[in-house]
């Protein structure tokens, strides 16, 4: 399969991610991928050009897109634009699975778009500015989402074939949510395996089929995400960021730090504090 995994962590304090498109700046490209979250791309300004499941699909200013848990896509921005991109993990919406944990909403909806994309903005600029209450807005304006995904854009009948061929992705999605939630412990191959009823030789086989990555690398990119998030916005010392999140001891999260961003966690901790 020539796609991959994107590992998606809502941001902190709120149960979902929110923000603008790194491809703004226009000649970009992102390849075929796949992840369990639900994904919304409204387009503010500009234009872009997503591939959902090989089907094209041109958005301009005022359009948006909606991508479903496990489908395949791939955007490319040759112009600069303005795009708010707002992530939603699955399991938001556990209570509306169906029997097989499956849930479909329609990419776009021509009577609840224009809502919808308006809702994404606020969401947007409020997580900006941050102004007095800016939580509570974002909850309200986040639950308003949720409302018209579940009212207006969910398919309550979905064709065999869409069912079995998201199952197809489904058992990683759920090993990959498994370990998100486990990654402060001390977690190996043949844990998580036992835990899912597989051999580590199969969910080692698993990895490197669908998500183009093996268990351990997996498991260190999800530490160190949440452990920068950690260095960056505390004024907890490295040693503590390190054992926060998993690593073994400073040392092993300051080499894993530098091979991702070619510095130490000291030096941009010392670089944070000067800007």
């Amino acid at each position: 399969m020539e796609f991959q995994h994107e590992l998606i962590i809502p941001d902190e304090g709120l149960p979902f991610k929110i923000f603008l498109f790194e491809g703004g700046n226009g000649q970009y490209v992102r390849e075929k991928h796949w992840h369990t979250s639900i994904e919304i791309f409204a387009v503010l300004e500009g234009r872009l050009t997503f591939y959902l499941n090989e089907e094209k699909h041109p958005l301009e200013a005022g359009k948006l897109i909606l991508i479903n848990s496990n489908e395949i896509h791939s955007i490319h921005a040759p112009e600069a634009n303005k795009t708010a991109v707002l992530q939603i993990p699955l399991k938001q919406f556990e209570n509306y699975f169906t029997a097989q944990r499956y849930i479909r909403f329609s990419p776009s909806r021509e009577d609840a778009d224009a809502e919808l994309s308006g809702l994404l903005e606020k969401l947007y600029y409020t997580y900006e500015q941050k102004a007095a209450g800016w939580e509570f807005q974002m909850m309200s304006a986040y639950y308003q989402v949720l409302y018209l995904l579940v009212k207006t854009y969910r398919i309550t009948e979905a064709a065999e074939k869409d069912i079995r061929d998201s199952r197809h992705l489904d058992t990683l999605s759920r090993i990959t949510s498994y370990m998100r939630e486990h990654y402060r412990e001390d977690l190996k191959l043949n844990d998580v395996a036992e835990v899912f009823g597989y051999s580590p030789a199969y969910l080692s086989r698993m990895f490197q089929k669908y998500a183009k990555i093996n268990f351990k690398a997996y498991l260190q990119e999800i530490r160190l995400t949440y452990a920068c998030r950690e260095l960056m916005n505390t004024d907890h010392t490295i040693s503590r960021v390190a054992l926060d999140n998993g690593f073994c001891s400073s040392r092993a999260f300051a080499s894993e730090y530098r091979k991702k961003y070619g510095c130490l966690p000291s030096e941009a901790k010392i670089e944070k504090r000067q800007k």
